[in-house]
């Protein structure tokens, strides 16, 4: 039986409650290992290694990222490399291997500056440094200093607009403890209705906007929110995972430019 959008809001607590917990695990790398590569691990960065979340992410992300774009390449010109903006890159497992995999261009932005930070460790790390550009800021707000010559760098577009949110639900009026919490949860899902609404306006012809969810979130209020923004969802795919003592579904979603119910791809 589905929780309520209110069981979900209560649920914030169990998630700070993880948050707090694996900043000071004793057991918290400094690398770690995820796709067969080793990672670099800052302080204060979400951790892979104690979530599921990231590993079924790139199991969902696998089409996009090793594949043609979408099926359909005559979404960009003939030639031109795929390009993928990230948000909320974390350790930057998913924006690496985008450029590890054939991402020509890959931007990668977190409101948090070590995870900004963590993210060009590990493009460094890889090698992808010169293909991985890293930013700090909320959303989509940090595209402004990709402008060269002093033009604003919001009208750069991409063929994958990417964010692994952070999907429980906390109040409304939620006063955040840390940058770490960010990861976990968003306060009256603000940050998720300027995704919705925004995400498009940095898409590419032929691209899509694509968001990591989980049932541990609040999916009818996400639903209206979508509508309200005058979106569709729909699911690409999903995995059903253990996590502790729950099954948790992990869900990839495309949001969509006209409304559209939650319903499987075809």
């Amino acid at each position: 039986m589905q929780e309520t959008g209110q069981a979900h809001l209560q649920s914030y607590v169990r998630s700070l409650r993880r948050s707090a917990e694996s900043l000071h695990r004793p057991d918290r790398p400094d690398v770690f290992t995820l796709d067969g590569r080793e990672w670099d691990l800052l302080d204060g960065v979400f951790a892979p290694p104690f979530s599921a979340a990231t590993g079924v992410a790139m199991e969902l992300l696998d089409a996009e990222l090793a594949g043609p774009p979408h099926g359909r390449p005559h979404g960009r010109p003939h030639g031109r490399p795929r390009s993928l903006l990230e948000i909320g890159c974390g350790t930057g497992v998913i924006a690496v291997t985008a450029a590890l995999t054939g991402h020509g261009r890959v931007v990668a932005s977190d409101i948090s500056p070590q995870a900004a930070r963590n993210t060009a460790l590990n493009a460094a790390r890889h090698g992808v440094a010169d293909r991985v550009r890293t930013l700090c800021g909320d959303l989509f707000a940090p595209l402004r200093e990709l402008g060269e010559d002093g033009k604003d760098g919001e009208g750069e577009r991409f063929d994958t607009v990417y964010w692994h949110s952070n999907f429980v639900k906390a109040p409304e009026h939620y006063v955040y403890g840390s940058m770490h919490e960010r990861a976990y949860v968003d306060a009256g899902y603000a940050a998720h209705r300027r995704y919705l609404a925004g995400a498009h306006d940095h898409l590419a012809p032929g691209g899509r906007v694509l968001l990591h969810f989980s049932d541990r979130g609040d999916i009818l209020g996400l639903r209206r929110t979508a509508r309200e923004c005058g979106r569709g969802l729909r699911v690409l795919r999903s995995r059903r995972v253990r996590e502790g003592q729950e099954t948790v579904e992990h869900m990839l979603l495309e949001v969509t430019a006209a409304r559209a119910a939650l319903r499987p791809a075809a």
